[in-house]
């Protein structure tokens, strides 16, 4: 018989039901952000359930069992003489203000294609095969793209371009820019918006995705400067880029070698190439806490097996770190590789020929 230590496991076991109610709760913050109920308790709070109901078009009896499953889980406050809810504004900007600069209300999206997805993902597991994005569940595109515009919008024009060497200074002037595995375009959208002299081309072998970019570019009357077509990252076209960019993708590529070699051979002789992947330490051991663990559990269900249904199938995972990082750029031939800053949810790295 194995001792078993009472603390240790009473210890786990808080663990383990804490993670129970934040995984059932999930689809609660989806139907929150989906239905507005979030936007609405912190524009007009405190309020009862079946007010909430009526500001929001929904039943209260459905609203009345939601906000007790939000108090419970501190995502909203309750006062117990009023019997009103409200929202702290430190809850309002992570659940119901989407121009936050923590806003994490599209991440039930990302959680329900997991989900969805998981029996293709239990059957890679015994095959070793991959799962391309061709295969995923729709709501994967759209919660990937609201999620990840939370820290593109509030770091990459204002942090991650000045950090590159002369970067800026061409974009003012009027530069030429591949977004690779552009997705919905929301990066290549945020750089046209602030640099109006330089043009820019978004490529993604997801043809869906590009169909929304194009739609993105046209709504937004930068269809002149933003085009986006389907290609892979190795086999875009070139055209004497400026800056080429890999937004939290290079990693999802089975070839990322081939895919930074094709990027070298499009560009500018002085061009700069910059990579925006997870932040991750090199060694395991230096990851495992809040933010590996969510990249090693997106990782599992959709990065790797991205990169394992492509060619070559390299796998590098969301955690890969600086070091292979680099490995992989120089072995492409890129001579010159560094970070340039960093978030707690980012690394950005300049890679240039």
């Amino acid at each position: 018989m194995v001792e078993v230590d009472s603390d240790r496991l009473n210890s786990f076991m808080g663990k383990m039901i804490g993670d129970i109610g934040a995984a059932m709760n999930a689809s609660l913050m989806l139907i929150g952000d989906r239905l507005g109920l979030y936007k609405a308790l912190a524009e007009k709070g405190p309020m009862n359930s079946a007010e909430l109901a009526k500001a929001t078009g929904t039943a209260e009896r459905y609203v009345r069992e939601w906000l007790s499953a939000q108090a419970a889980s501190g995502y909203v406050e309750y006062d117990t003489k009023s019997g009103k809810f409200s929202m702290l504004p430190e809850q309002a900007m992570a659940l119901a203000d989407d121009e936050s600069p923590v806003f994490l209300g599209a991440v039930g999206n990302v959680v329900a294609a997991t989900f969805l997805d998981e029996q293709k993902i239990s059957d890679a597991f015994k095959t070793g095969k991959g799962v391309g994005w061709n295969r995923r569940s729709e709501c994967l595109f759209c919660g990937t793209a609201r999620f990840f515009r939370t820290g593109y919008k509030h770091h990459l024009v204002q942090e991650w371009l000045p950090s590159l060497e002369g970067v800026v200074d061409k974009l003012k002037r009027g530069a030429k820019v591949a977004d690779v595995g552009c997705g919905h375009g929301i990066s290549t959208r945020l750089m046209a918006e602030a640099f109006p002299k330089s043009t820019f081309f978004g490529f993604d072998y997801h043809e869906g995705s590009v169909q929304a970019a194009r739609e993105q570019a046209r709504d937004a009357g930068l269809s002149d400067r933003m085009h986006f077509e389907t290609h892979t990252a190795k086999t875009f076209p070139a055209n004497g880029y400026d800056l080429v960019c890999f937004f939290d993708c290079l990693h999802d590529m089975g070839d990322p070698v081939g895919a930074l070699k094709h990027s070298r051979s499009t560009m500018a002789k002085d061009g700069t190439c910059m990579l925006v992947e997870p932040f991750a330490n090199d060694r395991l051991e230096d990851n495992l806490n809040p933010i590996g663990r969510v990249y090693y559990a997106a990782s599992t269900m959709v990065c790797t097996p991205a990169s394992l249904d492509q060619e070559v199938g390299l796998a590098l995972g969301a955690q890969a770190g600086e070091a292979r990082l680099r490995e992989i750029a120089r072995e492409a031939g890129f001579t010159r590789f560094r970070r340039a800053t960093e978030t707690p949810f980012n690394l950005i790295l300049e890679a240039r020929p």
